[in-house]
């Protein structure tokens, strides 16, 4: 194989390693691409640049994604004005592929921010009730080891929020893929570039109706942690808690259909209403649950109970008859046999931040 052809290879399988986030590193995509492509050794110099990755990212990212990638960079964008002036008093620079317009399905928000005192930052996020995670990353480069720190948002969109020291507003930073100082922008810069990008987009409105949509995994989340507080029959759910039951029952799921998010929902989120009225938990889920999720989530939530009699075979004649004009028959009745399994003691589960990290990795994957 020419060194040409090895190197067209090697970023092709290195971008789909990366637009699949299997790698997120580009240094670690491409020797994993070169090991599972050259026969023999090959050279660092055989091996494509990061600029030409990124290029074959982007390639995959049109074709696959379509016009809808569009209006979720505008989005994007929006949103991460928002966050931007939010955060105002930290010199927040907009940075990456939501600024440069190189986004792919599931691409992070990067923002910088300027400022001596973690406690702050993370206080004015508390204060606009964001939840974030903290992360402390040891980069050794140069023969020079630096901290940095990062806020991890999941919102609508995931924003990485990387804090450097205030002295540090002004510094050039450069690009690990070009090498020259990257692109960024601060709030009157990100003003200018939507106006310019979208002239009859009304900004202040477009921010506005962005603070109103609700991250629905939040919803879920408020909804499901308490049920850790919901004892149920020792006969019936020898388990324990209605959470830890929840959970079981996701995990059994997903073992089934792993790619179907409307019927993990529905299994993660059956029992919710036990914590709003336990007399009558289907409709209490239902009417909390509305607008958050779909109406096939929604009816395999609402039949869940006869489904396990569709499965005893205590049923009505009728009934079952009115379940079976559903195409989803077939899935209502594996959701009472997961939730049947689901109800053992002392058995490993997902953790609720388990649960919801996948379901919205698979939202991104797709595109939902």
């Amino acid at each position: 194989m020419s060194s040409e052809k090895l190197r067209r290879r090697v970023a092709w399988e290195a971008a789909r390693l990366m637009y699949s986030r299997e790698e997120t590193e580009y240094y670690r995509a491409k020797l994993k691409a070169a090991r599972r492509i050259a026969t023999g050794e090959f050279k660092p110099s055989d091996l494509p640049s990061n600029r030409e990755i990124r290029d074959e990212i982007q390639a995959m990212a049109r074709m696959l994604e379509g016009p809808g990638r569009t209006e979720n960079l505008r989005e994007m964008r929006v949103e991460a004005l928002r966050m931007m002036r939010i955060l105002r008093r930290f010199r927040p620079r907009l940075i990456g592929s939501t600024l440069t317009g190189h986004v792919r399905r599931g691409s992070d928000i990067d923002i910088h921010i300027f400022s001596d005192s973690l406690e702050s930052v993370a206080g004015t996020l508390d204060a606009e009730g964001i939840p974030y995670e903290v992360e402390r990353k040891r980069v050794r480069k140069h023969g020079e080891e630096r901290t940095y720190v990062h806020l991890h948002i999941e919102d609508r969109f995931r924003f990485e929020l990387t804090m450097y020291p205030a002295d540090k507003a002004h510094y050039v930073f450069k690009s690990s893929i070009t090498g020259k100082a990257i692109e960024r922008a601060s709030i009157a810069e990100l003003e200018q570039l939507l106006a310019r990008e979208y002239p009859d987009m009304a900004l202040d409105e477009a921010v506005l109706e962005a603070e109103k949509k609700v991250d629905r995994f939040q919803i879920y989340e408020m909804l499901l942690l308490p049920l850790e507080q919901v004892k149920e029959s020792p006969k019936h759910h020898p388990e324990g808690d209605a959470l830890y039951h929840s959970l079981q029952v996701f995990d059994l799921a997903r073992e089934e259909l792993p790619y179907d998010e409307e019927f993990l929902l529905a299994a993660l989120l059956h029992d919710v209403g036990k914590a709003i009225d336990p007399r009558d938990h289907v409709p209490a889920a239902l009417a909390a649950l509305d607008g958050f999720i779909t109406p096939r989530t929604a009816w395999l939530i609402e039949h869940h109970m006869e489904g396990h009699a569709a499965l005893e075979g205590t049923i009505g004649v009728r009934a079952r008859r009115r379940l079976e004009l559903s195409e989803d028959f077939e899935e209502l009745k594996l959701l009472a046999r997961c939730d049947h399994r689901g109800r053992r003691r002392g058995v490993p589960a997902s953790t609720l931040d388990e649960a919801l990290e996948y379901l919205r990795d698979l939202a991104r994957m797709c595109d939902s």
